[in-house]
């Protein structure tokens, strides 16, 4: 499949909140950008081996522009304090994408829950429960106030959206949101680990859809060797232990699309065409992993002593 990569224009930089920075992207000669659904997000390629995933938070139908949000964190691995500190107006910035394996489902109700920048995803995703006449809530919680990003925006939901500052309310009342689901709800939500884990821990796995921006907490077993079978090239290379699958295909001459590198994002999804694959993770559904069809190669590995993979 051919993934679209093109060269774009910052063409705004405004405030949305204490430490967050929504970005303006267009092309530099006008062209129509990809179409994408809500949940979608796009991989920016801010320097040498300097790659982050950010999800669109604009307006699905304006083909013209793509719209961010980058929070500054102090703690980060530098991608956000190059977006603050270097990304000016009129500099270009190579993208890829989208891709989105945060799709709004087709549903009578929903309750969407943001933490912090989590609120990226869910933005558009508000639009189209709106658009679709379902019945939903928002429930948003933050640090502080001023750190929460886009509440003027939201603030044309009236009571279906409430905000939570943690300094003023704790933390957010999941209980109010979760409990006795009527039949037909999805919830979704977006946000730190913390969060997404309580989430979970309250709510059916078949009602619930889950961005996460950090890896999940694994429970592996021991790895060991395989081989994989590379359908493509016709070529089988061999995955000691302590090596991840991509980097064994890469060794081996094969060029493969990847950006995290943590199982997140979603980029090096690989279709698997034989063999069970140790599914390790944060992007595929529970259903998605059963079934075996793709795995993320940076860092799931196989159940057996071979696959087969769609490379």
């Amino acid at each position: 499949m051919t993934v679209y990569e093109a060269e774009l224009v910052v063409e705004s930089r405004e405030s949305a909140a204490d430490g967050v920075l929504a970005l303006t992207l267009r092309h530099p000669l006008g062209e129509d950008l990809p179409e994408w659904e809500p949940g979608a997000h796009i991989d920016v390629v801010l320097g040498p081996e300097l790659e982050r995933q950010y999800s669109l938070c604009g307006d699905p139908a304006d083909r013209g522009a793509w719209r961010i949000a980058v929070l500054r964190e102090a703690d980060g691995r530098g991608g956000s304090a190059h977006v603050h500190e270097e990304l000016g107006l009129g500099d270009k910035v190579r993208v890829r994408g989208p891709r989105n394996h945060f799709r709004l489902e087709p549903a009578p109700r929903y309750r969407f829950i943001a933490g912090g920048i989590g609120i990226t995803p869910i933005l558009p995703m508000l639009a189209a429960a709106e658009a679709a006449g379902a019945q939903w809530t928002l429930l948003y919680g933050g640090r502080t106030r001023n750190s929460i990003a886009f509440t003027e925006e939201l603030g044309r939901y009236g009571d279906r959206v409430t905000v939570a500052p943690q300094d003023e309310t704790g933390l957010l009342d999941l209980a109010s949101v979760l409990e006795d689901l009527p039949d037909g709800t999805l919830v979704y939500c977006c946000g730190p680990g913390p969060l997404l884990d309580a989430v979970e821990e309250r709510c059916p796995a078949e009602r619930l859809r889950v961005e996460r921006f950090s890896p999940k907490e694994q429970q592996a077993g021991e790895n060991s060797e395989f081989e994989v079978e590379l359908a493509q090239s016709g070529r089988t290379v061999t995955v000691p232990a302590d090596v991840s699958v991509l980097d064994a295909v890469r060794a081996a001459g094969v060029e493969v699309l990847f950006s995290c590198t943590e199982g997140t994002c979603g980029t090096c999804e690989t279709d698997v065409l034989d063999g069970t694959p140790d599914h390790r993770d944060s992007v595929l559904t529970a259903e998605e992993q059963e079934s075996g069809e793709t795995m993320m190669i940076c860092v799931s590995r196989c159940r057996g002593k071979r696959l087969v993979l769609d490379l």
